[in-house]
């Protein structure tokens, strides 16, 4: 079986695991449970890995607790950045799951260890609260502990029946994947919500791509509204792990959606040490001021979220957003985002940023942050993609490019609103899709009814409208008429109409002769 066909098995699997196991419960509602235990599965056999150092006579699942020294345990933690004892391993418990009675307590017992073991360290903030969504109390699992139970043994049992094979260099990408599969999954059938906490693939590709054009190394990659982590990993995905050097950053202000990157990270083998997610508001308590400037910014925040904006009148101060002289919008934040990456870029990167279109062209304090933007030439290009491709919104989208490094004064604009492959529920960008705008993003090259490379000035005397559609215009498909031809072809028709008219009238007379 070749590595896709593994891969598409496995997903096939997981999804019939995950709805299998979760009965009536809702699957938004159930999700922490799957993802949670292939989590908890995905350390496990990490750690045990770890443990093992490639000695095929050791069994780490077999050995007694009691054989563990302190010394040991230590440089597990400073190394892993958590501990877990061998009767803690997730396929020690998987095993005698259906019979044991007390499950759910050796769960929350085991996770609680698992998190306490950092304490102290410096992996502590990034296992913390790990498994708190997890919650082996909830009722729904169940309404009594042996329906908890029960609910509990068939997720455990479910993804032990996962087929990953042996944990290695060539085999750990599967759990990244199932993972992302799941979360995809999810996201697609859960609506508004859904897509408020994961960017599907195909777009995250594009963004990282667009962050990251022709560095050849970084120093780090921040998504300051990182969800679940799916643009960060996007950029581990499809660049050398060397090119981004210390590391990736992120904020997510929903608890659930913060570990659940966390886990992401994790189970993309990027270590403790070279991830710092954060919990909490980055517009009003932004972390990573000590770590900016950072070379590649990806971001897809939320669209038009309301915000405490001018109600706070310490912010017009705030060194994100006072260069710009007015604050966006309390009811719309969008801009706020903006202005908050531009500020943590550096002066050799870029930052891609999915917008609400609307920002683009309204008037107000928008148009001033634009006018801020352009008259700064801090705006490469603006593009415009197709509807329907993210989860729980069909809006067509725009992503704005932003660098302090431009070489011109020109904006591009590229519309790609007609790239896009229809899929059952959303469209996709394929590669092929996301190949062409990259071509004409690197060469800026004017393309007719694709892309346009716009003077500064131009910009400016269109009232700082930034909207795609203003500068690339559409193609004309209407069909093309020839009036001379037409005219002549309705001649004619006209005088066949009076012949055949004629005919008639001589046929009518002659009859009535008769």
């Amino acid at each position: 079986m070749t590595s896709s066909q593994q891969r598409a098995a496995l997903q096939r699997q997981i999804w019939a695991i995950a709805n299998e196991v979760r009965g009536a419960v809702d699957g938004w509602d159930f999700k922490q449970y799957v993802l949670g235990a292939l989590f908890y599965r995905f350390i496990s056999e990490n750690f045990a890995s770890y443990i093992e150092a490639g000695d095929d006579s050791i069994r780490y699942a077999e050995l007694p607790d009691s054989v563990i020294t302190p010394a040991i345990e230590e440089d597990a933690i400073k190394t892993k950045g958590y501990f877990i004892y061998p009767s803690d391993l997730f396929e020690n418990l998987a095993e005698n799951a259906n019979s044991n009675d007390s499950l759910n307590t050796d769960l929350a017992t085991i996770f609680a260890a698992i998190e306490a073991s950092a304490s102290g360290y410096p992996s502590e903030h990034d296992i913390k609260g790990l498994f708190a969504d997890f919650d082996t109390t909830s009722n729904r699992l169940g309404h009594t502990v042996k329906d908890k139970n029960t609910r509990l043994a068939a997720v455990l049992k479910g993804v032990a029946r996962l087929d990953f094979g042996t944990f290695d260099a060539s085999h750990i990408d599967l759990f990244g994947d199932a993972y992302e599969f799941l979360i995809s999954n999810y996201a697609a059938n859960a609506g508004k919500s859904g897509g408020e906490f994961f960017t599907p693939q195909h777009v995250s590709k594009l963004i990282a791509q667009l962050a990251m054009h022709q560095q050849t190394s970084v120093n780090k990659i921040y998504d300051p509204a990182c969800g679940s982590g799916s643009l960060l990993l996007q950029a581990k995905k499809h660049f050398d792990a060397h090119i981004i050097e210390d590391g990736f950053f992120g904020q997510e202000i929903n608890h659930t959606t913060y570990n659940l990157a966390r886990m992401n990270l994790f189970l993309h083998n990027i270590n403790y040490d070279k991830f710092n997610v954060q919990l909490g508001n980055t517009l009003i308590d932004p972390h990573f001021g000590d770590d900016k400037p950072f070379d590649a910014i990806v971001s897809n925040p939320p669209y038009s979220v309301k915000w405490i904006g001018s109600d706070d009148p310490t912010l017009i101060n705030d060194d994100r957003f006072a260069p710009a002289g007015v604050l966006a919008p309390k009811s719309k934040a969008d801009f706020a985002f903006v202005l908050h990456a531009l500020s943590y870029l550096s002066s050799k990167g870029r930052a891609a940023i999915v917008c609400f279109p609307g920002i683009f062209y309204r008037g107000g304090a928008e148009k001033k942050i634009r006018q801020y933007l352009v008259d700064n030439n801090v705006v490469e290009t603006v593009i415009a993609l197709a509807p329907n491709l993210f989860f729980g919104t069909t809006i067509a989208v725009n992503i704005l490019v932003l660098s302090k490094h431009k070489t011109d004064t020109t904006t591009q604009f590229i519309d790609a609103s007609g790239l896009f492959k229809k899929e059952t529920n959303n469209n996709v960008l394929l590669d092929a899709h996301i190949d062409q705008i990259m071509a004409v993003f690197d060469s800026k090259a004017n393309v007719d009814h694709f892309a346009q490379s716009v003077p500064l000035e131009q910009v400016a005397d269109n009232d700082y409208n930034l909207s795609v559609s203003s500068y690339v215009q559409a193609k004309d498909t209407r069909e093309v008429v020839d009036i001379a031809q037409l005219n002549a072809e309705l001649k004619t028709t006209v005088a066949r109409i009076d012949q055949l008219r004629k005919e008639i009238d001589a046929i009518v007379a002659e009859i009535e002769g008769a």
